[in-house]
């Protein structure tokens, strides 16, 4: 048996499957985001006790011998512990928007360019480099606690391993991380004036380190590998390593990426490069801020259940009769392919004859448009795969398979955590079938007739957003 760890922003995951790649077993908790005032926040003491919950249960679910497990998890943020791997205070989520003024600060003076030229990294408030130098400017005493400026996965394996802090490139990729050397760029430390806690940035395993588990959640001795972080895993498990194919995932963060040998730091720094374990492979990376939060929004504003999208979708036509939403709900704006931490999302074209069904289609089609302006910022030339919990709706994926004009290979289940086994397999040097663990459920194709009807429907949403985005910088 394999077990694969998934720590969402949301959720917490773990799945077992046999030497195949089939699911034998998943379990989830559910872990709660505070929101106030633009700080997005996680208890890490929940977060860390739904992991082994999740791994407790799996694992009584599927009784026998776990022969490895891999972790991986959200990414960015800053989760600031002590040197046993316990929390200094709460976790800042990568949403988390307090840090936005410096942005814009770096954006005006030239540090933000500067940045991307260095490590092909697009800073955002939610990242590493701006909250802690928020942090070291509001909270000082936070981080003189504190023993290491940790990813999500990396809090969870140091405590499930009892072993030191460490990162690993994937994670490390944003901001410090220097894509050639694959090293911190301490002058990129510099420039954010966070010389002198330098100290905090965990040492880059490259590749990614390994572990045995000290007994919670998992049987003592369990070898166990950290990481790479949930983007990077589920290229991983749709199989997204080719270069020029991608993957799209439809979930609480709208992910496009596309698998690169290249590293073109030119042009308008948005997104990032992602390193993988293999050097001279990268993931160029544009991760909007909101994917299915956006459609959870508006269900919840209307009161229509999940249950009810596929109906609703299918009872008004593409353009929703002229309802258009520009689906940038989060509180620290976008961050790919473009960063604009003041943008807001925008309804239009709602009158008193708009219905909810309206309302939804706009939003799917407005995060549609939005993964389109993505991957094609990302490069996409091959294949294009989609996961994440927006394929549970067969009819959102042959919408988007139209305002896309391609086709997509849907991946189910708990990519993320298949995506962590194999590269646990691979760095254990224990050989899997990769094209059988990341083979698609299925492959949904565009109706002619309505994806050249959208085509046109994404000029005009790109006009739409250049507008929005002169009246955030107004």
């Amino acid at each position: 048996m394999y077990v694969g760890i998934d720590v969402g922003t949301s959720t917490v995951k773990a799945a077992a499957f046999d030497s195949g790649g089939r699911e034998l077993a998943v379990a989830s908790r559910p872990v709660g985001l505070a929101l106030h005032g633009g700080f997005v926040e996680q208890d890490m003491e929940e977060v860390y006790g739904a992991v082994v919950a999740v791994l407790d249960e799996v694992t009584s679910r599927v009784p026998g011998p776990v022969g490895l497990a891999g972790l991986t998890g959200q990414g960015d943020g800053v989760w600031l512990v002590d040197a046993d791997g316990r929390p200094v205070r709460p976790a800042a989520s990568w949403m988390d928007g307090r840090a936005h003024e410096l942005v814009d600060r770096w954006m005006a003076d030239g540090t933000f360019e500067t940045v991307f030229r260095r490590t092909g990294s697009a800073m955002f408030p939610g990242c590493p480099g701006p909250l802690l130098a928020w942090l070291d400017s509001h909270e000082p005493k936070a981080l003189d606690a504190a023993a290491a400026a940790l990813y999500c996965k990396d809090m969870v394996f140091q405590r499930l391993t009892g072993t030191g802090a460490t990162t690993d490139v994937s994670d490390a990729s944003m901001p410090f991380l220097d894509p050639r050397t694959r090293s911190y760029d301490n002058g990129v430390v510099e420039l954010l004036g966070l010389t002198h806690r330098r100290g905090l940035l965990p040492p880059v395993g490259d590749p990614v380190a390994t572990a045995s588990t000290r007994g919670e959640g998992l049987p003592p001795g369990t070898r166990i590998a950290n990481g790479p972080y949930d983007l990077p895993a589920c290229a991983l498990g749709a199989g997204v390593t080719s270069p020029g194919d991608g993957l799209l995932i439809v979930g609480t963060c709208l992910a496009s990426l596309v698998a690169t040998t290249d590293l073109d730091l030119t042009g308008e720094p948005a997104g990032l490069y992602i390193s993988t374990d293999r050097p001279g492979h990268r993931l160029r990376a544009m991760p909007a801020m909101v994917g299915t939060a956006a459609l959870d929004w508006v269900l919840s504003t209307t009161g229509v259940r999940h249950e009810e999208v596929d109906g609703l979708l299918a009872e008004t036509p593409p353009g929703a009769h002229g309802v258009r939403v520009l689906p940038y709900f989060a509180p620290s704006g976008e961050r790919a392919p473009f960063v604009e931490p003041r943008l807001r999302a925008e309804l239009t074209g709602v009158s008193l004859e708009s219905t909810p069904a309206d309302l939804i289609r706009a939003t799917c089609e407005g995060i549609g448009y939005a993964a389109r302006h993505c991957l094609a910022a990302a490069g996409l030339t091959g294949t294009l795969a989609v996961c994440g919990g927006g394929t549970r709706s067969p009819a959102w994926m042959r919408l988007l398979a139209d305002v896309l004009g391609r086709p997509l290979r849907v991946v189910e289940g708990e990519v993320g955590a298949r995506g962590a086994v194999l590269a646990a397999a691979e760095r254990y040097g224990e050989a899997l079938d990769t094209e059988a663990w990341t083979r698609p459920t299925a492959v949904v194709e565009p109706d002619a007739a309505r994806a050249a009807y959208y085509a046109e429907g994404y000029e005009e949403h790109l006009i739409r957003l250049s507008e929005a985005r002169a009246r955030a910088r107004a």
